[in-house]
């Protein structure tokens, strides 16, 4: 067969092709865009672009062809560049093999043989479906982790914690406000029956709907490892119904969700909302909240805030309440408090007497940063966060 032209190239390509489809991007250009990606997921792990030859594996030199393919073709490269951060367009092809558009059919079948499952070149469909690639990142390979021992030591210390009740587990729910569950090195999960502990996390990359990920490096209690992505342990941790996150040894349990024999019910967080007309109050009214613990019942608590400089010598409205079980309530309020630190309300009241008071208890924050907060406290992770009020949301600090 003669050398394969533009034209062939471009039939070549037209395997990935469906009918178009008006808006948007058609079904081809996507599966091209998805090949693409497959590749650059290649280079971020392997650490050069893919090569041909005898040295590398049947899909390296998979990917070296198809990189040739889309380099040679300009409506390929139109689509690709957005999305090119690794200058994978712009390098030029690698000269230890064949490029694409000078290989005949028999040396291209050699290149991809057994990759394709099939001899015919029309009818190669390597590039997996979106929920394909999904699941094998979510599920990842494991590999034997050959520095074990090193880690063997803290899951000892782990399986000790909840045998002792110093730590625990919860379910790995996405927080209440805004935000997806957090991950952070450092930390236990409970996945696939398997204790796994999140030992590095890599630097932030842009996944292609636009989210932050990064990839992670996993440690198992069998002594695998994984390096899985971030957003992939999520998902993964969300399906698995007996997935769990490990409570830090200082968080312990708090508060629970439900009661249990010999349970004793020890309070309530409470949110109030003022209907003082202060002008700072009034300009504030939908994001200035009290909150406060109680042990004794919220409604008799707030029945003289009129005449109370605690409650801004103003009536309030209870706008949310949380039960609390087995707690400290007073180190709890204390912990509130220093989270929501950066909001406090700073004025000055006068009480019946005539006397200045300045309120402890009022904080410029939005009902949904209060619900991430107590989130938090239920799962564990409220170590180590604080308010932002810049943001509207709980940061993670660095001690």
């Amino acid at each position: 067969m003669s050398d394969l032209d533009l034209d062939e190239l471009r039939s070549e390509l037209d395997d990935f092709a469906h009918p178009e489809k008006k808006g948007g991007r058609s079904p081809r250009e996507e599966r091209i865009i998805a090949g693409f990606e497959e590749i650059q997921r290649f280079v971020q792990k392997i650490g050069h672009a893919p090569r041909h030859g005898e040295h590398g594996d049947i899909f390296e030199r998979l990917y070296a062809v198809r990189l040739d393919r889309l380099r040679a073709l300009e409506e390929c490269r139109s689509l690709l560049t957005q999305f090119d951060h690794q200058g994978l367009l712009t390098d030029a092809p690698m000269a230890s093999g064949p490029p694409a558009d000078s290989m005949n059919e028999d040396e291209l079948l050699a290149e991809l043989e057994g990759a394709a499952g099939s001899s015919d070149i029309t009818k190669l469909r390597h590039v997996r479906t979106s929920a394909e690639k999904r699941e094998a990142e979510e599920i990842a390979n494991r590999e034997k982790c050959l520095d074990f021992e090193k880690f063997r030591p803290l899951f000892q210390q782990v399986l000790a914690d909840l045998e002792s009740g110093r730590r625990t587990t919860r379910p790995f729910v996405k927080d209440a406000g805004f935000l997806k569950a957090d991950i952070q090195a450092g930390q236990f999960f409970i996945l696939g029956g398997q204790t796994a502990y999140v030992a590095e996390i890599g630097e932030p990359i842009k996944a292609p709907n636009g989210e932050t990920d990064a990839r992670l490096r996993v440690i198992y209690s069998n002594g695998t490892e994984s390096d899985l992505l971030l957003r992939s342990l999520q998902r993964a941790l969300y399906k698995d119904e007996a997935g769990r996150r490990v409570t830090e040894p200082s968080a312990g349990p708090l508060f629970d969700d439900r009661t249990g024999d010999g349970d004793q019910a020890s309070g309530t967080i409470y949110v109030l909302r003022s209907k003082s007309d202060h002008p700072l109050v009034a300009a504030n009214r939908e994001i200035l909240h009290k909150i406060g613990v109680t042990g004794g019942s919220v409604d008799r608590r707030i029945a003289n805030a009129r005449l109370d400089p605690t409650y801004l010598m103003a009536d309030v409205e209870i706008v949310a309440t949380y039960e609390l079980y087995n707690i400290n309530r007073a180190k709890l309020e204390t912990l509130i408090h220093k989270v929501f630190g950066a909001a406090r309300l700073d004025v000055e009241i006068k009480d019946r007497f005539g006397q200045p008071i300045v309120p402890k208890e009022w904080f410029l924050v939005p009902l949904f940063a209060i619900d991430e907060a107590v989130g938090r406290i239920k799962d564990g992770t409220i170590t180590g966060h604080v308010y932002d009020p810049k943001t509207a949301h709980l940061m993670r600090f660095e001690r």
